[in-house]
C-alpha cells in the first residue's frame, strides 16, 4: 500500500504497479467469483474480470433479459451463468450487484449459501450500513468488502477496453479470513480500476448518495434547467441555450478539466471567461452550500435510504419511473440535445473529416499540453 499526499492529505491508495494484475491472478486462482445481478454494474465487471483470466460466473434468472444479455456477452448456460441458487453455492466470492431494494428481497436466499471462508462483495455500503432498514447482516465467518468503482459499470467497461481505469474505492467490514485484503484488492485490479482508495462502509455510502443527488446528476441537472430556462426567456433559441448550457460544458471544457484540472481551465480560457468565473464561482458555491449541508443530513440519517427503499421496492416502481423519466426525456432542454448530439460530426453517416483534421486536433493536443491559451 502507498501513502500519496492529496491536497496536503496523505492517504492509502493502492495503484497497479505495487498490485500489478499478476498479483490479482495469483490471489484469486482457486476463487470462484459468483457475479449477482446484471444490471448496472454486473456486465462491466463480470466482463472486465472474465477477460482478466478471472474465474468468473453469473447468476441471473432464468429467461429473464439480463440472463439473455448474459448470453451475447460470452456467458454459456450451464458453464458460466447459472440460476441465482446454483450461482451462489459455487461462488466462493459473491459479488452481489442487485440494486438495494432487490439485495434485500433476495437476501435470505443470499444468506443461506454464505458457508464459512466464503466472500460477500459490494459495489455500495447501503445494505451494511443501513441493516436496520435493510436487514442484510452477514454471518460472522465470511469476509465482508466493498469495491466501488467512481462511475457506472458503462464507463468501467468502455474504459477498460481503451486500456484505462475507472478509479474505485475500497472497504474491509468484516475480516473473518484473514486475506480480506488480499482478496479486496485483487477483486479491485480484475474489475478495471484505476487506482484504489481507502474508505469505509458508512462513508462510502454518504459520499455516494451525496454525489448522486448533488453534483453528479441531481445537481447538475437542476442547474442546467435553471440556466437554460432564463437564456429561453431572454430570447435565446434552443439551440443556443443548450449549446451554451450543457453542450460546450460536457464536450469541449469538461473532458479538458478531467486532463488538467480546473485551475489549468482558469488560467487557459478567454481572459473575459477567466475574470467571470472567478467572479462568480463563490457566489454559487455560497448559494449552493446550504443545499448540500441539508442533502447531507438528510442521508446520514436515514431519511435517504429509507426513502429510496420504500420507493423502489413498490410493484409499480417501474411505471412511476417511467412517468418521471419521461418529464426529462420529452422537456424542451433535452429534446434541443437530442438534436444537437445528432448534429456532432461523429454521429453524422455522411460526415466528411476534413483534409488534416488530425493534425489539427494533435496541434491542439500538444497546445494544451504545454498549457497555451485556448479561446
Amino acid at each position: 500500500m502507498a501513502k500519496l499526499n492529496f491536497g496536503g492529505v496523505e492517504e492509502n491508495v493502492v495503484t497497479r504497479e505495487e498490485f500489478p494484475l499478476s498479483k490479482a491472478q495469483q490471489v484469486l486462482k482457486n476463487e470462484t467469483v459468483a457475479v449477482i445481478g446484471y444490471g448496472v454494474q454486473g456486465p462491466g465487471q463480470a466482463l472486465n474480470q472474465k477477460d482478466n483470466g478471472i474465474n468468473v460466473i453469473v447468476g441471473q434468472r432464468k429467461n429473464s433479459k439480463t440472463w439473455d444479455k448474459a448470453i451475447r456477452d460470452g456467458f454459456v448456460p450451464g458453464e458460466t451463468l447459472f440460476e441465482i441458487e446454483e450461482a451462489l453455492e459455487r461462488g466462493t466470492i459473491i459479488c452481489y450487484l442487485l440494486s438495494d431494494a432487490a439485495q434485500i428481497a433476495l437476501w435470505p436466499t443470499v444468506k443461506k449459501h454464505l458457508t464459512p471462508g466464503k466472500a460477500l462483495y459490494f459495489s455500495h455500503g447501503f445494505g451494511i450500513t443501513f441493516n436496520e432498514q435493510t436487514g442484510i447482516i452477514p454471518p460472522k465467518d465470511v469476509d465482508v468488502f466493498l469495491v466501488a468503482p467512481k462511475g457506472s459499470g458503462t464507463s468501467l467497461r468502455r474504459m477498460f477496453l481503451q486500456g484505462r481505469g475507472l478509479n474505485s474505492s475500497y472497504a474491509i467490514f468484516q475480516d473473518a479470513t484473514g486475506n480480506a485484503f488480499d482478496r479486496v484488492v485483487a477483486l479491485g485490479i480484475a474489475v478495471g480500476s484505476g487506482y484504489l482508495f481507502e474508505t469505509d462502509f458508512r462513508k462510502e455510502v454518504y459520499s455516494d448518495l451525496t454525489g448522486e443527488r448533488g453534483t453528479l446528476m441531481g445537481a447538475i441537472q437542476g442547474i442546467f434547467a435553471a440556466q437554460y430556462e432564463v437564456l429561453r426567456s431572454k430570447g435565446h433559441t434552443p439551440s443556443e441555450a443548450f449549446n451554451e448550457t450543457v453542450e460546450e460544458l460536457t464536450q469541449s471544457l469538461m473532458p479538458l478539466v478531467a486532463e488538467n484540472g480546473m485551475d489549468w481551465m482558469y488560467g487557459n480560457c478567454s481572459t473575459t471567461a477567466q475574470r467571470g468565473a472567478l467572479d462568480w464561482w463563490k457566489k454559487f458555491r455560497d448559494a449552493t452550500l446550504p443545499v448540500f449541508n441539508d442533502l447531507y443530513e438528510s442521508v446520514a440519517s436515514g431519511k435517504e435510504s429509507q426513502r429510496s427503499i420504500d420507493s423502489n421496492s413498490q410493484a409499480d416502481y417501474r411505471e412511476k419511473l417511467e412517468v418521471e423519466l419521461k418529464e426529462l426525456r420529452e422537456s424542451e432542454l433535452w429534446q434541443a440535445g437530442k438534436t444537437v448530439r445528432s448534429l456532432r460530426p461523429e454521429n453524422q453517416k455522411s460526415a466528411v473529416v476534413s483534409e488534416g483534421s488530425s493534425s489539427t486536433k494533435e496541434v491542439f493536443r500538444k497546445q494544451t499540453l504545454k498549457g497555451e491559451k485556448i479561446g
